[in-house]
């Protein structure tokens, strides 16, 4: 199934891909577009309405699969809205945690958090213990879970993470990220491509964010720029970049130069491996995204891996494992502001 999954991943953002494998993807595209599609005008013509709440409701998406940085934006824009003095949500589908998204989950009330990363998912447990005050749940309806997050916690603000395709619940601002490196791919629908949906969805953006995940961004400023002048939609450019790396139980920072391995399960792995030029980097081990890790699959050394991953990795006895940390650079207050 790993392998598969690697396979398919490969055409995606391959443009030369061919093969009886690639034709067969091609004709499930055909049914995915005619599913997505139908479902987007039954939005567009207004025959299917989208839920209302009494809160302000930002959408963080992306019209790709895997990981191009929503977690790290989304965290951005909650802390700069808890700074302004607002009450914020934030609200997941919880993709990846044991708890039953059919129900409404409270992973963290803003001073409490309720569940670990296994329980909740990477993404709301890495968010609700990154932010100091947000609000944190899982539901698969997100419309009864910002209705909740209003009635009992009196939430301003409501963001939806990875929020762009679902089109049930109204929101307010609607933005969406893309990587500076992988772009759209090979510009297929799924399966053939990394393609939620089809060119048809610019029509619903706000905001795009171009966000770059290199220590030079300079062919990433240049991609907002066309990206803006090409869609006419304000780009704005996300730099992600390392900030330093620390043990996981001592908080200890590892001095740049040591000699380590490198272990991730993440939907990009080849960025983060490239944030480690600095160390001796032995191996690099890779799996799946969400993967939950047995301290077994852990090799021997000094491990450094991603803070989504290093949260299930806490439990673990030993005292070798250390995290990457990231710092986010983003004009938040110009992605929030409205044109006029």
């Amino acid at each position: 199934m790993k392998n598969l999954k690697s396979r398919i991943t490969k055409i995606h953002y391959d443009k030369n891909a061919k093969g009886i494998f690639v034709k067969i993807l091609e004709i499930l595209s055909l049914f995915y577009g005619l599913g997505s599609g139908l479902k987007n005008m039954l939005y567009d013509k207004n025959i299917i309405k989208p839920k209302r709440v009494d809160a302000y409701v930002i959408s963080v998406g992306n019209l790709t699969t895997g990981g191009v940085g929503k977690t790290p934006v989304t965290a951005e824009i909650a802390k700069y809205l808890i700074a302004k003095g607002e009450k914020v949500a934030i609200v997941s589908r919880g993709y990846g945690g044991k708890l039953s998204n059919k129900n409404i989950n409270v992973i963290s009330d803003g001073e409490n958090i309720y569940y670990n990363s296994q329980m909740a998912g990477d993404e709301p447990f890495w968010l609700a213990n990154n932010i100091k005050g947000v609000i944190v749940i899982t539901s698969k309806n997100r419309y009864k879970a910002s209705k909740y997050a209003i009635e009992n916690f009196s939430a301003t603000k409501i963001i939806l993470d990875d929020g762009f395709q679902h089109r049930k619940l109204h929101r307010d601002l609607d933005i969406v990220l893309t990587d500076s490196e992988k772009g759209f791919g090979n510009e297929k629908l799924l399966p053939a491509g990394p393609l939620r949906e089809g060119k048809e969805a610019f029509s619903r953006i706000d905001k795009f964010i171009i966000v770059s995940k290199n220590t030079d961004h300079s062919r990433a400023e240049k991609l907002a720029k066309i990206t803006e002048k090409k869609t006419g939609i304000e780009t704005l450019l996300c730099r992600i970049e390392p900030f330093y790396i620390y043990n996981i139980k001592s908080n200890e920072q590892l001095d740049v130069g040591s000699e380590i391995t490198a272990v991730s399960g993440i939907g990009q792995p080849e960025q983060f491996y490239g944030f480690l030029k600095d160390y001796m980097l032995n191996k690099t081990v890779t799996f799946d995204d969400h993967h939950r890790f047995k301290e077994s699959e852990i090799p021997e050394g000094i491990v450094v891996t991603t803070e989504k991953d290093a949260v299930k990795m806490n439990e673990f006895s030993r005292n070798d494992i250390y995290a990457l940390k990231l710092q986010t650079i983003l004009d938040v207050e110009k992605l929030l502001t409205i044109r006029g």
